[in-house]
């Protein structure tokens, strides 16, 4: 291998972490393990700074079926019917390419749902931009992140039949560096029919399913964890590239899949690709797992074992099947003309092997990888300015009249219409929104199933945040749960994404 300084350096690793990487295998790893690690110990993965933090969550409730830990949440809304649902962020891939960053971001996130079984039924998301209201460099690029991020959105919800039913839309400079695309998706199932990611039973075997796998979103999920400029246009190769065509029949194949009993388990393919669909699904289960890598469907020539375990090509999934119903399942995704292999085994080593032309190229314990990862305990500090406008009152300010202040307030990004925004978004594709972007309150779609509605609504003021951050979590939550009350509906579950 290369020096070895440089490498930890490229894949945002401590020498810390290297000794305990050490410790873990017994012995020096090689690159695909080093990389291996990295991707499932980096914090988009792994949560090392904020996970002592999210474990005081409250997170069980009679109507609970599956709080966190899963693909995404699921709740019971009575009549043998269930919501599963999840918001996740997708910001640092659309700084760098705003229209891949936030399509992929919404394709990511409906997979987290369809993939427990439910067809998606709405979108929300949550954006965040930095000034677009001045003529200088920073303004320029603010407002051509902005028509890529909603056209992205717009393109990928619209091209899935997905409706986007609601969000919002922030702009301030503090944003000018790094812009927040938040992506939800509310699906419905029946709550005997939720699936999840696990891989178990020695023999069974592991399936490919979806889009090829090829070069695109290699190192993403580190990259997500790091810190950027704006002169982070070499990113570029480490954003995912989407194919919402593709992503249509792997969700209308794995519909079809889940209505018969073939699977133990099933996966969506996110960050990390195929290093964090097998490891978590193993890990899950305290299971091990075999691949052959030289199995799974190439988009491109010459990939590398450390590519294919990686990407994070898009439009893809990892199935445990039940043995004997592998012709089965290839012989749906076939017909929705979808790649499909069978491209390794459940074992009872606890370890992840993995094979390149009969040659084993990497061996990992599953469950320290997945259950070790660093957890950060950093140093917290409460910021200066908090302490400089404590005392700071509203006499402080000077006097306005009321047509200034209307003039000023009437002309805010915060308060204009935003229908230039939600209009490029199909907002009532399956005829179920019973409330639209741009109505008050809260969104509701009707379920055709048992005649309710599910009212849902994404919330926050930054600039509450800002001023106290604990206050403005609070107020986030107060306000989509007064939406949500206020629509006539009882608020049940949050998703977070805190970003």
């Amino acid at each position: 291998m290369q020096n070895i300084d440089e490498i930890l350096r490229s894949h945002k690793l401590t020498h810390e972490d290297y000794e305990h990487i050490q410790k873990i295998l017994g012995r020096e790893p090689n690159l695909l393990e080093i990389g291996i690690f990295s991707a499932m110990w980096s914090e988009h993965c792994s949560y090392k700074s904020s996970k002592k933090y999210l474990n005081g969550f409250p997170t069980k409730a009679p109507w609970v079926i599956q709080g966190p830990g899963e693909n995404a949440g699921v709740i019971d809304i009575g009549d043998g019917m269930a919501a599963v649902f999840k918001m996740e962020s997708h910001n640092h891939p659309s700084f760098i390419e705003p229209y891949q960053g936030a399509a992929t971001g919404v394709g990511g996130i409906l997979r987290d749902v369809f993939t427990m079984g439910a067809r998606p039924v709405a979108n929300l998301n949550a954006l965040r931009f930095g000034n677009v209201t001045n003529d200088d460099e920073i303004s320029r690029h603010q407002r051509y992140l902005v028509r890529g991020v909603v056209a992205g959105i717009g393109d990928y919800g619209n091209c899935m039949g997905v409706p986007t039913v609601g969000g919002e839309t922030f702009f301030d400079e503090a944003y000018n560096g790094n812009i927040l695309v938040n992506a939800f998706t509310l699906g419905t199932c029946k709550s005997d029919e939720i699936f999840y990611g696990r891989a178990e039973g020695i023999g069974n075997p592991v399936i490919y399913v979806g889009s090829k796998t090829g070069r695109d979103g290699l190192g993403g999920a580190v990259m997500s964890s790091d810190s950027f400029t704006e002169e982070s246009k070499s990113l570029r190769p480490t954003v995912q590239v989407g194919d919402p065509f593709t992503e249509k029949l792997l969700l209308e194949a794995c519909l079809e899949l889940f209505k018969h009993d073939y699977i133990v388990g099933i996966q969506d393919m996110g960050a990390a690709g195929l290093t964090s669909s097998s490891f978590e699904m193993a890990g899950r289960s305290g299971s091990g797992m075999r691949m052959d890598l030289d199995k799974v469907p190439a988009r491109e020539e010459n990939m590398t074992p450390y590519e294919f375990m990686l990407s994070e090509s898009q439009e893809r999934m990892l199935i445990c099947a039940k043995k004997g119903y592998e012709e089965k399942i290839i012989e749906i995704f076939e017909k929705w003309d979808l790649d499909v292999a069978v491209v390794g085994e459940v074992t009872d080593t606890g370890n992840m092997e993995l094979f390149w032309h009969g040659e084993k190229v990497a061996d990992i314990p599953i469950d320290p990888i997945t259950e070790e990862a660093p957890v950060l305990d950093r140093p917290v500090k409460r910021p200066a300015y908090l302490d400089e406008i404590r005392d700071v009152t509203i006499d402080d300010f000077p006097e306005v009249g009321n047509e200034q202040a209307f003039d000023k307030l009437f002309s805010s990004l915060e308060v204009v219409n935003k229908a230039w925004v939600y209009e490029q978004y199909d907002s009532m594709v399956q005829t179920n929104t019973v409330k639209a972007p741009g109505a008050m309150d809260a969104s509701v779609v009707r379920v055709k199933e048992n005649k309710k509605a599910i009212a849902m609504s994404s919330d926050c003021n930054p600039r509450y945040c800002y001023i106290d951050p604990r206050g403005g979590a609070a107020a986030a939550v107060m306000e989509s749960g007064r939406n949500v009350a206020m629509s006539g509906a009882t608020p049940l579950a949050i998703t977070d994404c805190l970003n």
